[in-house]
């Protein structure tokens, strides 16, 4: 079994001597880990950073089996970030929930282009959050756990859309909140809009796509929390929030 595909790096851990287990998402072969040998060395182990992007090469005797991986970097996305504790923290999000989330080796090219795009936007300007909170609502799709923002799940009225219901990712409005308001989600304006105006509406967002995304791994029996890295990435916008 061969294939070759671009990717981009999740994770690497060491194996053996000189080895590295990598865990990639690529464009055409979805989630995928494979061996690589010479992992560890002082050549590879620097480039070998979640969120490098690389061109991969597969060879296995079985599918089923592991495998090993050839790979060329072609460039490093953590290393321009290493300034920058948010961005920092965006990319580990992202990567720490592509790993828990998606089946291995199901094909989903357009997750992957989404991906390397919200990914390759990180810091261009501070809109970049407001596009990573779209990914994760994409991602919540992609897994199954659609939101609905387009009417309210009590009135059906399309305008003044507050909240989300925690149970059915749907909108409800100011209105159709009612007495149950303390025990909605925020339904930021960004969500709708895709444009930044302050960290409290972006951790609002977290907050509300964070409620999914475990109740996401809870059904999934991954455990009751998202990934360590997605919490950490919540505190820092949170943090940010405190200060403005």
């Amino acid at each position: 079994m061969h294939w070759r595909d671009k990717a981009m790096l999740l994770a690497a851990r060491k194996h053996g001597e000189n080895k590295a287990i990598l865990e990639v998402f690529t464009s055409r072969n979805g989630l995928h880990s494979g061996i690589l040998p010479g992992g560890t060395s002082r050549k590879l182990a620097p480039l070998l950073q979640p969120g490098a992007q690389l061109d991969v090469e597969w060879r296995a005797r079985l599918d089923e089996h592991m495998g090993t991986f050839r790979v060329e970097p072609v460039r490093s996305r953590a290393s321009a970030l290493l300034a920058d504790r948010i961005a920092l923290a965006a990319l580990s999000s992202a990567c720490s929930l592509i790993s828990r989330t998606l089946p291995e080796r199901e094909p989903n090219p357009a997750l992957y282009e989404a991906t390397v795009s919200m990914l390759d936007g990180i810091r261009a300007d501070r809109n970049w959050l407001a596009a990573y909170l779209q990914w994760e609502l994409n991602l919540l799709k992609e897994i199954g756990f659609a939101l609905d923002f387009s009417t309210c799940a009590a009135t059906g009225a399309v305008e003044n859309l507050r909240y989300v219901s925690p149970r059915t990712g749907r909108a409800v409005s100011a209105i159709g909140a009612g007495k149950w308001v303390d025990r909605l989600l925020p339904l930021p304006l960004c969500f709708r809009d895709g444009v930044f105006r302050s960290y409290s509406e972006i951790s609002d967002g977290l907050r509300t796509t964070g409620h999914f995304l475990e109740k996401c791994l809870c059904a999934r029996k991954h455990g009751p929390t998202v990934p360590a890295a997605r919490t950490r990435f919540a505190s820092a916008v949170a943090d940010a929030a405190a200060k403005e």
